[in-house]
């Protein structure tokens, strides 16, 4: 009888082929998956969803106030020009602190990608028909190829 060698393992050349099977595989997903875009979407996303606190906490003091925005006892009226909405700034239409405690439980909501109390990353201004408008300048994101500001009129 003849004696067999069974060696059961690969060959390198099978290592080889599977690594590079695994590798074109995971490019795919990966561009499938595309990160870059996918947090640029979250960010927006969040900026959306800032500015319309924001807009429902002007709403609400508008509508406690029978219709004049007010803010710690002071009337204001937006203007045409694009205001940087910060919470540290005198009583301007800008300065939404007295908005904090009332009417957004969480504070002042900040852009995600840096906004501090002076400069939350939002802008705030009126339209020609007195809507008030909120901008979030920083959501013109390259990943999405975005090349407008996000806005959101009320």
């Amino acid at each position: 009888m003849k004696k067999v060698n069974q060696n059961s393992g690969f060959t390198l050349i099978e290592i080889l082929v599977v690594i590079g099977i695994i590798a074109i595989l995971a490019t795919i997903v990966i561009i499938a998956i595309n990160p870059s875009r996918q947090f640029a979407q979250a960010r927006n996303t969040q900026r959306l969803s800032n500015i319309n606190t924001i807009l429902n906490a002007i709403g609400q003091n508008i509508a406690d106030n029978k219709g004049i925005w007010t803010c710690n006892g002071v009337y204001f009226k937006a203007s045409s020009a694009s205001t940087t909405i910060g919470t540290t700034v005198g009583p301007t239409f800008s300065d939404l602190s007295c908005l904090a405690t009332t009417y957004i439980a969480a504070g002042i909501p900040m852009d995600p990608d840096g906004g501090t109390t002076a400069n939350t990353g939002y802008t705030i201004s009126s339209t020609t028909s007195n809507q008030i408008m909120v901008c979030a300048p920083k959501s013109q994101e390259t990943a999405l190829g975005s090349p407008t500001p996000l806005c959101v009129i009320r």
